[in-house]
């Protein structure tokens, strides 16, 4: 049975959060809700169901069946019944849990969601809007090398945008201490003024391409230098960060922006209008925010007339 409804799943600890902006809410399933009529504009997802449908089932083969039958792949995603939820998914088409090797392009193979209501009901999704499980991008990570794991927040970002800074682009690493964003930044090729007040991992610090200033990144004003991309990070109230970007936004010099918006309790919320008032960017919470949004822009995907 086809629902009138679209299925929206939080991000864990965040299910508080996506309850306040979602309207029509007509039931909770641990982190998924379900909320009446077409998709809204909600920011604390990290998946959404598209085309739910409630499916009557016998058994574990009867449900593998059913769901064979609308397509090859799906993803599992459980919040009781585990061992049966278990069964059915291990008699489905393996869907490769193979961590994603940046800067590869993330998998194109339709695939779907789905969960256990009850022993005889399942819900499922065929399209959602994430193409990895569940919406939890993983990456092959370097246990040596970066000096934090913040750079998979910038891959994560960078991978949903299809683009990333390569040889001959000049980047600005807005708060870059202790200088993950930048290392990601130098192994592309690309080259990366890091500001901070605070210094540089000294391994960061000696890559190639990398320069490094001590002070405010909101210091530097367009007009001084150009950038092909602005990165941030930085720690900072939204609305600040807001004021500083817009500036550089208005000058059409900068093609690239991947900023994330940091939140302090349930203040500074208001920023997110002026982000999303930039046509063409998206504000998105990623499998490896915390507490904060990434908004992410570039002037590739405009047309003509915007860009």
């Amino acid at each position: 049975m086809r629902l009138d409804a679209t299925g929206y799943l939080a991000p864990r600890g965040f299910e508080a959060h996506l309850r306040r902006e979602l309207r029509g809410v007509l039931a909770e399933h641990g982190r998924l809700f379900i909320a009446r009529g077409q998709r809204q504009p909600v920011h604390w997802t990290e998946n959404v169901w598209l085309d739910p449908v409630e499916i009557k089932i016998r058994s574990v083969k009867d449900a593998v069946l059913k769901l064979r039958a609308i397509q090859r792949g799906w993803a599992l995603y459980a919040f009781k019944l585990f061992r049966r939820a278990e069964l059915i998914q291990g008699q489905l088409p393996h869907v490769s849990a193979r961590p994603l090797e940046f800067p590869a392009p993330p998998p194109r193979s339709p695939l779907g969601s789905w969960t256990l209501l009850d022993e005889d009901t399942v819900i499922a999704s065929s399209h959602s809007t994430s193409p990895f499980p569940n919406g939890e991008v993983r990456f092959e990570e370097f246990k040596s090398g970066p000096p934090n794991r913040a750079y998979l927040k910038l891959w994560e970002a960078l991978t949903l945008l299809g683009r990333h800074p390569r040889q001959g682009e000049r980047c600005l690493d807005a708060g870059a201490s202790p200088g993950g964003w930048t290392w990601a930044v130098s192994r592309l090729g690309a080259t990366v003024v890091a500001i901070d007040r605070a210094p540089l991992d000294p391994r960061v610090e000696q890559m190639p391409g990398v320069e490094y200033r001590q002070g405010s990144a909101f210091s530097l004003r367009p007009g001084a230098e150009s950038f092909d991309w602005i990165l941030s990070d930085v720690v900072c109230y939204p609305e600040r960060l807001w004021n500083w970007v817009k500036a550089w936004l208005e000058t059409g010099a900068v093609r690239h922006f991947v900023c994330t918006l940091k939140f302090q309790g349930d203040q500074h919320y208001g920023a997110i209008e002026h982000f999303e008032s930039v046509k063409g960017s998206r504000l998105v919470h990623l499998h490896a925010n915390k507490h904060e949004l990434t908004w992410i822009f570039s002037r590739d995907a405009l047309g003509p007339q915007d860009a």
